[in-house]
């Protein structure tokens, strides 16, 4: 006897230009939801047809129907689009996939969109929008330092600060980089580059490079903000597992009137000598009843990079824990 239970059910899409951006590239998405779930999905033309067990069907095709209204709201479906939607409906949240889209948090100086792309960062830009100090945990790849970026050049744009500070802790652009060639600045621009591409995408290069000369942005070591109070600044600590507790302390406690501070790092890349203590993790301790402070915690579902790099993340914290 078949199986009654086994069902097929057809979703048609308005054509093909709305297929290929839901299916994506070569039907990479298809083939993605195909490998993934019990049900078997094959397209069409502007076509897809379900077959499978009823609840396997139903599933997909609530995932499809989604990432269906996420590409009429204008959003190019990339296949870690995808992959989250899927983390989503696991978690039973599929829903929460299309409010993310319907805002866009700023326009970059090419005019592309900036959109928060994960619930996480939903939920880091709404810190940033309501606390002085925020904490962003979490590993490379969830866009916790472009995001602060982003609040503080809005936040500059709007008058709500007179200046944006970019600031890491480097052991490498301190006192140790006598034996590197050329001036200070060239000495200490390739440990800060990250930090000025992520201004670079927002900003451009020509509105960078005004504001840096009338001091609107400025990007420094952290051993440069000792012995300074930053009033009306949006300040932000990139690279903070690498701060010891003393730099850390030093930092915090520079925070001016009308300022918000940013901190962000992965506390699983520590690169202090060994035996030394990370200022973050301290911080992160210390400061855990303060409950003016935000501390968001990003994870692999949050990655924006390439799809892999979340596997990876995850296949190392694994390897990790087993470990331990």
């Amino acid at each position: 006897m078949g199986d009654t239970s086994a069902i097929s059910r057809k979703i048609i899409l308005r054509d093909n230009e709305e297929a290929r951006a839901v299916f994506g590239p070569q039907d990479v998405h298809i083939r993605l939801l195909d490998d993934t779930f019990a049900c078997k999905v094959i397209s069409r033309g502007n076509e897809v047809l379900l077959q499978g067990e009823d609840e396997d069907v139903s599933r997909v095709e609530e995932l499809l129907q989604v990432l269906i209204q996420v590409a009429r709201r204008g959003h190019t479906v990339t296949e870690r689009d995808v992959q989250y939607a899927i983390v989503l409906l696991m978690e039973d949240r599929l829903p929460e996939l299309i409010a993310l889209y319907a805002e866009d948090l700023a326009v970059n100086f090419k005019g592309r969109a900036i959109k928060v792309k994960t619930i996480g960062q939903r939920q880091y830009v709404e810190a940033m929008r309501k606390r002085d100090i925020v904490f962003g945990i979490g590993p490379a790849g969830t866009g916790k330092t472009y995001l602060a970026v982003v609040m503080g050049y809005l936040a500059l744009k709007r008058g709500e600060i007179k200046r944006i500070i970019l600031t890491r802790p480097a052991v490498e652009a301190g006192e140790n980089l006598g034996f590197l060639p050329g001036d200070l600045q060239e000495k200490v621009d390739p440990y800060l580059r990250p930090l000025y591409d992520a201004l670079h995408d927002v900003m451009g290069p020509e509105q960078l490079a005004r504001s840096m000369e009338r001091g609107l942005v400025e990007v420094a070591p952290l051993a440069y903000m000792r012995g300074r109070t930053l009033d009306e600044a949006f300040v932000i600590l990139d690279e903070a597992q690498n701060t010891t507790p003393e730099q850390m302390k030093m930092f915090l406690t520079r925070l001016g009137i009308g300022s918000r501070m940013v901190i962000t790092g992965d506390i699983t890349q520590v690169d202090l000598p060994r035996g030394k203590r990370s200022g973050l993790r301290e911080a992160l301790r210390i400061l855990a009843d303060i409950t003016e402070i935000a501390v968001v915690t990003l994870d692999e579902s949050d990655v924006v990079r390439h799809p892999l790099v979340g596997r990876i993340i995850r296949a190392y914290a694994e390897d990790e824990s087993s470990e331990g």
